[in-house]
């Protein structure tokens, strides 16, 4: 499993656990906000940067329609997989970097980017290139986590894993929320040369069956796969009990008889080329 900052993410068969146990709970809910934010019409020219398996692209060409483009890039190869997979005949897959957009200048409508900005190596390089392939009059959507200390599961997860593994073992996890300064935000994106930029707070509950479960998807799923890859069986699931014995004791506000919902927060920027 990687842990280069611009794929995040997944080798092997964990493209597909993120789909099944993270798509369904968290990737797929802020698709629809972020799409619905941006406002994709029928007949719209839509790039969906860091599509991962392809979430945003498959809301997105719902709301193009048969009139319209929708093209999913993602640099990771097994999250591509899936996605092509599941994905329908409207929507291209291509094989690429946000920091060289394989794309003309001007060639979409909409240029969406859910969760993925905060990952990238070079921020202002992939701005720059979401506004080059942006045509005037055309919008923008770029969603990233606020800060660790307002999305309750991923503080108790990442203080639970340098608990049981040691200093630093929640890096993949605290990275998530490594954009979640506002002024930041905004700086980066009129440094590419946007001007009408707005920026929205949004949170949603998102639902697992338990505090166990939670935590057995994160471990499947994410980097933190990458910390128990090495372990013999009986180690892994001890420290993932441990792990999530913790989170649960953290938790338990929004743990009930329903099962574990807890509050997810995002900052949502919304820019239109002039």
């Amino acid at each position: 499993m990687s842990l280069d900052p611009e794929q995040w993410q997944l080798e092997g068969s964990s493209a597909e656990l993120y789909e099944r146990y993270l798509v369904p709970a968290v990737t797929l809910p802020w698709a629809k906000d972020l799409v619905g934010r941006v406002g994709v019409q029928s007949g719209d020219r839509v790039l969906d940067v860091a599509c991962g398996t392809g979430a945003v692209a498959r809301v997105a060409a719902e709301q193009a329609g048969e009139s319209g483009r929708v093209v999913g890039l993602d640099i990771n190869p097994g999250m591509l997989a899936v996605a092509r997979s599941l994905g329908s005949e409207l929507i291209e897959w291509r094989d690429g970097s946000a920091l060289e957009l394989p794309f003309g200048e001007a060639e979409f409508d909409v240029v969406l980017c859910q969760l993925g900005l905060q990952f990238f190596p070079h921020r202002s390089a992939a701005v720059r290139e979401m506004r080059r392939v942006l045509a005037p009059g055309g919008r923008t959507g770029a969603s990233v986590y606020t800060a660790i200390d307002r999305n309750p599961a991923t503080h108790a997860l990442s203080n639970a894993l340098d608990r049981h593994v040691g200093p630093g073992a929640s890096l993949a996890k605290r990275n998530e929320h490594s954009l979640a300064d506002p002024d930041e935000l905004r700086a980066l994106f009129a440094a590419a040369g946007f001007t009408d930029i707005r920026l929205e707070t949004a949170q949603l509950a998102v639902r697992f069956v338990s505090a166990a479960e939670y935590v057995h998807a994160q471990f499947a799923a994410t980097p933190v796969a990458a910390l128990v890859s090495d372990l013999d069986e009986p180690e892994r699931d001890r420290l993932v009990s441990e792990v999530s014995a913790d989170v649960a004791e953290a938790l338990a506000p929004y743990i009930d008889d329903g099962g574990l919902a807890f509050p997810q927060e995002v900052h949502v920027v919304l820019v239109t080329a002039e």
